[in-house]
C-alpha cells in the first residue's frame, strides 16, 4: 500500500508496507519492523502520518497510532515536535540483522590526476549551464517532455550543425547528426549498422582505445592496426587490406601519440574511401585543443559522402554530461537510427536542450576559449620542465589536446620498476594503448595534463617532474 499527502517534509514518504494479516495492529507493527529490518525504511526517514497511513492500509486511525505508539515504546520509531514519527536513528535488533553491504572494489587514489584525455572538472562552468537549463525548460515546448526522437532533440540538432561548420568546418545538416550518449555508445551503434550493412573488417591506429576496437570486434568486425609514426597512420596500407570496409581515425590529434595526419596521407585516405566505397569514421576526440595555430579542419568537410564525423561533449566540458554527436552520410542515418530504436536511447532532453542553449548563446566558444588558454599555459609549463630536469625525454606530438606522450630514452626495464610511481600520478604506460597486432616498439608514458584543479596544478606538476629520470 502507498501513502502520497504531500512532501516528504510535510506529510512523510510514500510508503509501500504489505496488506497487515490476522490482528491488524501486530500486522501494521510487524510491517514497519519488516521494512526497518531490510533497510527500505533508514534513520530518520520521516513516516506518514497515521491519518494517511490508515487511509492507505484501509483500517482505522486508532489502530496505525496504537502501532506507532507500541513501536516507539520498542525503540524501532521516535516522536518528534508536532506528531512527527520518524525511524529511529539506532536499533539494536536491525544493527544485528542487517546484511552486511556488497563488496564494492575501492578506487585506486591518486596523489595527483594525470589520466589522459581529462577535461578539469573544477573549471565546469556552472553558473553559466545552470542558466542555460533554465532558459532551456522556460523555452521547451511541452512535447519535449514525452518520448524523444532517437535521432536526438532538433534544437541540438540545428545548434551543432551551425557550430561545427564554424568551427570544425564540418559540413553538417541537421537532418545528418545523431545525438548519442557519448563517442563510445555512438561508435557500438555505428558498428552494427556497418556489420549488418555487409562490412567485414574496419582499420584502426595500432595506438588507440582498447574500448574503441572491442565495440567494433562486438559487431563482429575485425579491426587489422594501421601503423603510426610522426605523420600519424599509414592509411597508405589500407590498399593491401582487401576486407576492410572503413578506417577509424584520430586525425586531427592521434590518440595517444600526440600526431596530426600528414597532409598527403589525408589524400591517401580520400582516395582510399572513393575507390573503395569505405568510410572513414573521424573521432574528433579533442579537436578544439590546438596551441600552436588555429584548429586543424576536420577531415568531414572534404568529403562529407565517405566520412562519419564522431565529437563529443565529454573533453570540452564532462564526460558525466553523456553527449556526443554522430555525422553521418546520407545513406547511413536511417540504418543507426534503427540501432537506436533497438539497442540504445538518446542523452535526457533537459541536457540536449540546455548544450543548445549553451552554443547558441555564445557560452559554449567563450568555455572553449578560457580552457584552450588554460591548456596551452599548462602544457608549455610542462614542456619547460621537461626540458630543464629531464634532457633525454622528449615530449611528441603536435601543441594540441589534453596530453602529451613523453617517450624516454631509458630501457623498458627501468620504466617498470617505477611503474608503481607513476601510477600513483594516474600515468599510463604507452603500451597499454598497443594494439595486440602491432609490431611497433615505441616506448614511453602518457600524461594528462588536463584533469589537476587550478588549485593543484602546481604541486602536480612538480611531484612528475621528480619522477623523471
Amino acid at each position: 500500500m502507498h501513502s502520497e499527502r504531500g512532501s516528504p517534509s510535510a506529510a512523510g514518504l510514500d510508503l509501500h508496507l504489505d496488506r497487515p494479516r490476522g490482528r491488524i495492529r501486530e500486522g501494521v507493527m510487524e510491517a514497519i519492523r519488516d521494512a526497518i529490518r531490510s533497510g527500505r525504511l533508514v534513520p530518520g526517514l520521516q513516516l506518514p502520518s497515521s491519518r494517511a497511513l490508515a487511509s492507505d492500509l484501509g483500517v482505522a486511525r486508532n489502530t496505525v497510532a496504537s502501532a506507532y505508539a507500541e513501536l516507539i515504546a520498542e525503540g524501532w520509531l521516535t516522536s518528534r515536535h508536532g506528531s512527527r514519527t520518524l525511524v529511529a536513528q539506532r536499533t539494536p535488533e536491525v544493527v544485528r540483522s542487517a546484511s552486511p553491504p556488497p563488496y564494492r572494489r575501492p578506487l585506486r587514489r591518486l596523489d595527483h590526476d594525470f589520466r589522459p584525455g581529462r577535461p578539469d572538472l573544477a573549471s565546469f562552468p556552472r553558473t553559466e549551464w545552470s542558466r542555460a537549463v533554465k532558459r532551456a525548460l522556460n523555452a521547451a515546448p511541452f512535447e519535449a517532455f514525452g518520448y524523444s526522437d532517437p535521432q536526438g532533440r532538433l534544437e541540438l540538432r540545428n545548434a551543432l550543425a551551425h557550430y561545427l561548420a564554424r568551427a570544425r568546418g564540418v559540413r553538417a545538416q541537421p537532418h545528418n547528426i545523431v545525438v548519442c550518449s557519448g563517442v563510445a555508445e555512438g561508435l557500438s551503434l555505428l558498428a552494427r549498422a556497418l556489420a549488418e550493412g555487409g562490412v567485414a573488417a574496419i582499420a584502426v591506429e595500432a595506438f588507440g582505445l582498447h574500448t574503441q576496437w572491442e565495440s567494433l570486434a562486438k559487431a563482429g568486425l575485425h579491426c587489422p592496426p594501421l601503423e603510426v609514426d610522426s605523420h600519424g597512420a599509414d592509411v597508405v596500407a589500407l590498399h593491401d587490406l582487401a576486407e576492410v570496409g572503413g578506417v577509424l581515425l584520430t586525425p586531427s590529434h592521434q590518440f595517444p601519440t600526440g600526431v596530426s595526419l600528414h597532409p598527403d596521407r589525408r589524400a591517401a585516405a580520400f582516395d582510399w574511401a572513393r575507390r573503395t566505397g569505405g568510410v572513414i569514421i573521424e573521432d574528433d576526440y579533442d579537436g578544439e585543443f590546438r596551441y600552436d595555430r588555429r584548429p586543424v579542419g576536420a577531415l568531414h568537410g572534404v568529403d562529407p559522402e565517405h566520412v562519419i564525423y564522431m565529437g563529443t561533449a565529454s573533453k570540452s566540458l564532462a564526460p558525466g554530461l553523456r553527449l556526443g554527436w554522430m555525422v553521418l552520410p546520407n545513406r547511413l542515418v536511417g540504418a543507426v537510427v534503427r540501432q537506436i530504436g533497438e539497442y540504445g536511447e538518446t542523452s535526457g532532453f533537459v541536457d540536449q536542450l540546455t548544450m543548445a542553449e549553451f552554443i547558441v548563446s555564445g557560452s559554449y566558444d567563450r568555455h572553449i576559449r578560457t580552457m584552450r588558454a588554460q591548456y596551452r599555459r599548462r602544457r608549455q609549463q610542462l614542456v619547460a620542465a621537461v626540458a630543464e630536469s629531464s634532457p633525454a625525454t622528449t615530449v611528441a606530438g603536435t601543441p594540441a589536446g589534453l596530453q602529451v606522450l613523453l617517450e624516454l630514452a631509458e630501457d623498458d626495464a627501468s620504466v617498470l620498476r617505477r611503474q608503481q610511481a607513476w601510477r600513483r600520478l594516474g600515468v599510463e604506460g604507452l603500451d597499454r594503448y598497443r594494439h595486440p597486432e602491432s609490431v611497433s616498439r615505441r616506448n614511453g608514458l602518457v600524461v594528462g595534463f588536463a584533469a589537476p584543479a587550478p588549485s593543484a596544478w602546481s604541486a602536480a606538476l612538480d611531484a612528475l617532474i621528480q619522477l623523471l629520470p
